[in-house]
Order: structure tokens, then C-alpha cells, then sequence
């Protein structure tokens, strides 16, 4: 592992970060002590690190294989997570390539690495002695950790494997490496505060009817790109679980209410006015389609566009707020440039483009989609 650290890799390995990868793996390593491969491993890291965690990119950090850093969260939405959390013992039961402990452990006094992959576990601890943090590591599995300890923790974190056997994507609990459902009591029995992150395709009224004792939902979105939900198990008496949406990046306010409000919560319905309201993608994924039209005083154009309207601008909605006017389809100029977006209408973006000959991008907007009158089509003022 330190061979790799070799000033003279090391600058290799930095003039070649523009390098094409495929081209450069056909070729033999300059260096008899390491291969090509572990090279080329080396400039990938560095590469999504730019991308994802900043932080590490320093002289002395070492970078896993390219299937650890896709899994790992990103620097924001870990950062996001730290400032929820805090007391005295915090564990990481599924460490990985430890971006989200070394965030979500900076308000803690002693902090637990676990992890079963012996290669990448000291990789981590390698670069937290870099990074000047201290933390004890178990290489363990995390079900063999439960089995043995006698410990008990202010926080739990983990981060199950959201792939089967055949590397297939899951999303169920009780399909989850490891099962959610299966290890819930035993969590609960060390610590007062589970935190598991999940997928962003997760359903959330199933979540809620399996999984008892949650007291928190987080859907984190990072420039209205939903990256994941993030489940708060507790022990304190909750008659209504708590969410929050928030969209990273955006400038956006954040959207909290309690789950089943949009069950009670009535939109009332109008044609396009000035403005059009585009709930972000947080919200979208929270389902809160009335709730949000009630709680901002918006109309909704139809039952299925989740689209809003009103003749004022409220700045401060979590999402894009655009003024808009109705247009006929001839009208729209041909070889024009707009960003096109499709709800509940026949046609998607790519085809919508390639039927009025259109560009992407630019300033201006055009919307597709459905009043309760019929489609409509909007066009940015």
C-alpha cells in the first residue's frame, strides 16, 4: 500500500489525471513495483473525489477501487448530515470508504469504524491519519458485531448494500445487505438513535408500514437530483413521523411537514396564471402534491402534472417559479433553444425536440403538459 505513495508515482499519477484510461491501461507501468491497473485506480479516485469529496484531495490519500467511491455519499450530502447529528459514542456499521463517518462523526467524542472488507479498512484508517482523525476500526461483519458486543452507542449509522448476488439494484428492506427488518431490535438495543441511509427510490408509505419506531425522514436532493432518504429510528413516542425535504445547492428553502398531512390536504385547480410553480425534485419524490398547493396558496393545473399556478411570485417556494403565457404549437420557432420540460403530456423532451426541430438549453423555458381542459403549452416571458 505505500509503495503507491512513491514521490515519483505519486507525480505519475498526477500528470496523467486528463489521461485517456482505457489508453493508458493498454500500456505497460513505468514502474516494476506496481501495475498499470493500480495506477489507473489511483487517477480514477482522484478523479471522483474532484467530483464528490473535495477534501481528500491532498498529498498522502489513497483511493479504493472505482465501485467503493461510486457507493460512498457525497462531501455535501454528508456535511448536511453532520449538522443533525451529535452526543459522545457514534458507530459506522458499514463504514465503506468512510465519507459519511468522517462527516456525521465530527460531533463526537469517540467514534466506531466497521467494515468486512480488510482492504478497504485500511485504506480508511490509513487516510484518517492523514486527515488527523481518530477513530478505533473493526474488521468485522456487521451482523458478527452485533453478535459480540456489549456496548452501547449514542448514534448508529449505516449505509446497507443496495445490490444483490448478481449486482442487481434492491431497494426492500428485507432484500438490503444487511436485512433492515432482521437487525432493526438489535440495533435498537445499543443504541437510542438509528440513522440508515437508503435509496432515493425507496417507497415511502412502505418504508413507514414495515419499519416501526421511525421518528424522521430526510429526502436529500443535491441540485434537485434526490441522492437519498435518510431514516431516524428513536425511541421517543411519535405520533406522526417527521419529514423534511431539502434540495443542496439550490438556494431553495427547505420543506417539512408530517407524514399523512397529505391525506387531508385539498388543491384547488385553475388554468395557467402569470406564473407557473415547479415543485423541486425533493418535494416530487415526498409526494406532497397538495400539500405543497395548500401550504403556499398555489393552484394546481391537473390531478397528474403536479404543476402550480398564481398571478404573484413567491419567492420563497422550494422550487423554480417561472412567468409564463400559453403559445400555439405553430408559434414555436423552429431550430429555437429552450429548456423543454414534459408533464403529463404524450410527448418526452427528447421527442418533443425532435418534432419541432428544437435545441436544448439557453435561457428561455417551454413547458408541456395538462390543464383539466386539456394540453397546454407554456412559454417563458
Amino acid at each position: 500500500m505505500d509503495t503507491i505513495l512513491n514521490k515519483e508515482i505519486q507525480n505519475y499519477i498526477n500528470a496523467n489525471l486528463n489521461t485517456d484510461l482505457h489508453a493508458l491501461l493498454l500500456k505497460k507501468s513505468p514502474f516494476p513495483e506496481v501495475s498499470m491497473q493500480e495506477i489507473v485506480q489511483q487517477i480514477k479516485g482522484k478523479q471522483v473525489a474532484g467530483r464528490k469529496f473535495p477534501f481528500l484531495l491532498k498529498e498522502g490519500i489513497l483511493f479504493p477501487p472505482q465501485l467503493n467511491l461510486e457507493q460512498s455519499s457525497s462531501e455535501k450530502t454528508a456535511l448536511y448530515k453532520s449538522g443533525i447529528l451529535k452526543g459522545n459514542t457514534f458507530i459506522d456499521l458499514t463504514s465503506g470508504f468512510g465519507i459519511d463517518a468522517y462527516y456525521l462523526s465530527q460531533n463526537f467524542e469517540s467514534i466506531t469504524l466497521v467494515e468486512q472488507n480488510t482492504g478497504l479498512l485500511e485504506i480508511v484508517e490509513h487516510n484518517w491519519k492523514i486527515l488527523n482523525r481518530q477513530a478505533r476500526f473493526i474488521n468485522l461483519k456487521l451482523e458478527d458485531f452485533l453478535n459480540e458486543t456489549q456496548e452501547y452507542f449514542d448514534v448508529i449509522y449505516l449505509d446497507p448494500a443496495r445490490r444483490d448476488q448478481q449486482k442487481n439494484k434492491v431497494f426492500l428492506l428485507e432484500d438490503l445487505s444487511p436485512d433492515i427488518l432482521e437487525i432493526q431490535e438489535k440495533l435498537r438495543a445499543i443504541s437510542g438513535q438509528v440513522v440508515i441511509k437508503l435509496s432515493p427510490l425507496i417507497d415511502l408509505k412502505y418504508l413507514v408500514s414495515v419499519l416501526p419506531g421511525i421518528s424522521r425522514i430526510d429526502i436529500i436532493a443535491l441540485k434537485n437530483d434526490v441522492k437519498e432518504v435518510i431514516v431516524f429510528l428513536s425511541d421517543e413516542n411519535t405520533d406522526r413521523v417527521f419529514c423534511n425535504c431539502v434540495n443542496l445547492d439550490s438556494g431553495e428553502p427547505a420543506f417539512t411537514f408530517k407524514f399523512g398531512e397529505e391525506e387531508t390536504a385539498r388543491s384547488e385547480y385553475s388554468e395557467p396564471e402569470k406564473y407557473i410553480y415547479i415543485p423541486n425534485n425533493a418535494i416530487l419524490k415526498a409526494g406532497t402534491f397538495n400539500l405543497i398547493s395548500q401550504k403556499f396558496g398555489l393552484k394546481k393545473l391537473h390531478p397528474n402534472s403536479h404543476l402550480y399556478t398564481l398571478n404573484k411570485e413567491e419567492k420563497n417556494f422550494p422550487g423554480r417559479v417561472l412567468e409564463m403565457e400559453m403559445i400555439d404549437s405553430k408559434s414555436i420557432k423552429k431550430k429555437g433553444q429552450y429548456n423543454i420540460i414534459s408533464k403529463n403530456y404524450p410527448l418526452k423532451p427528447e421527442e418533443i425536440k425532435k418534432k419541432y426541430a428544437l435545441k436544448d438549453g439557453g435561457n428561455d423555458y417551454l413547458i408541456f403538459t395538462q390543464s383539466k381542459k386539456g394540453k397546454i403549452i407554456l412559454k417563458s416571458v
